[in-house]
């Protein structure tokens, strides 16, 4: 299957990614390794070629399943892993000395067996390292021909104007949705500004805005979202009002709600490519048909003018994971 390309910067991917954290990693128990390689496999034949993956999640077992997965697709796949957070240290939460980026390069490499990572993402800010020493070091690791592009993920725009001056960014990953929109008022105008692109992460509510989530929903104790304040059965039913909207247009249109998330975002900007994440080979065969859907300027007025006048209930993090969140 052709699927749309863009370009993140001068990196040209499909214009829908592969999120690949929720098949090891925060969503519940972690999917047999033979069904998460079937389902990376399913998604290069739908024409994904844009695969994200770090190594906390696992932590590092998802390295591992998507570096088996593409063995043999290299050649066909944009590879996306990130640095940043201090595993086995939970006193120091991050770490992105300049010592321990180049560590964390060497095992991503390992895990993924390759000899060059396409982009990689300082995953969150460290406040004890210069983000030039990160921006440095990583320019290095480009030099040496060990990474192609450099990438920034929830950092705010001082961080990105200033690592950009030492080593041109790539590509910003931070949450963008119809229910995270923040990334509108200062983001989004600095990265077109610069010339950098955008990879929405959660691009679909961390699943909300499919309307598979009821206030009925019981999460798996290792499922993220139950700990989440968006997601507690009060917020999930006051935040329904929105998934119906996104239903009710889907229905008219003739698509999934998650096809009409996907391709508001994609309108936003042609330097958006969303990165869902699933573990259904249905659902991967559903979101690239995203890219070929064109909202009608009514539809995505309708779309973006309602989504604005409905309030969204919680906090999307918990307090202790949004200190790590560089404005």
């Amino acid at each position: 299957m052709t699927l749309k390309k863009r370009k993140l910067g001068t990196l040209e991917v499909s214009a829908v990614g592969l999120g690949c954290m929720g098949l090891s990693h925060g969503y519940g128990p972690p999917v047999d390794e033979p069904d998460g390689i079937d389902l990376i496999h399913a998604a290069i034949d739908s024409g994904v070629t844009f695969f994200d993956t770090a190594e906390v999640y696992g932590p590092f077992t998802n390295e591992e399943l998507v570096g088996k997965a593409l063995k043999g697709h290299r050649d066909k796949v944009v590879l996306a892993t990130k640095f940043g957070f201090a595993i086995g240290d939970s006193g120091r939460g991050v770490d992105s000395r300049p010592e321990h980026i180049r560590e964390a390069v060497e095992g991503s490499l390992k895990r993924l067996g390759v000899d060059h990572i396409d982009l990689l993402y300082q995953h969150r800010v460290d406040p004890a390292v210069p983000i030039e020493d990160v921006a440095g070091t990583v320019k290095e690791l480009i030099e040496a021909g060990k990474v192609n592009h450099f990438g920034l993920s929830e950092a705010g725009v001082d961080v990105i104007r200033r690592a950009h001056a030492v080593q041109p960014v790539t590509a910003l990953q931070s949450e963008y949705s119809l229910w995270w929109r923040e990334p509108e008022q200062e983001i989004l105008p600095l990265l077109s500004e610069l010339g950098i692109g955008f990879v929405p992460f959660s691009p679909l509510g961390r699943g909300f805005l499919t309307g598979a989530i009821t206030t009925d929903t019981a999460f798996h104790s290792t499922d993220m979202r139950a700990g989440l304040p968006r997601f507690t059965p009060e917020a999930r039913a006051a935040n329904q009002a929105l998934v119906d909207l996104v239903t009710a247009i889907a229905h008219r249109i003739g698509a999934t709600p998650a096809q009409i998330a996907l391709a508001w975002l994609l309108s936003q900007s042609p330097s958006i490519v969303p990165i869902p994440g699933t573990t259904k080979v249905t659902r991967v065969r559903q979101n690239v048909v995203a890219a070929s859907i064109e909202l009608s300027p009514g539809d995505l007025l309708e779309l973006t003018e309602a989504a604005h006048k409905i309030p969204i209930e919680g906090h999307r993090y918990t307090e202790s994971m949004e200190k790590w969140i560089n404005r």
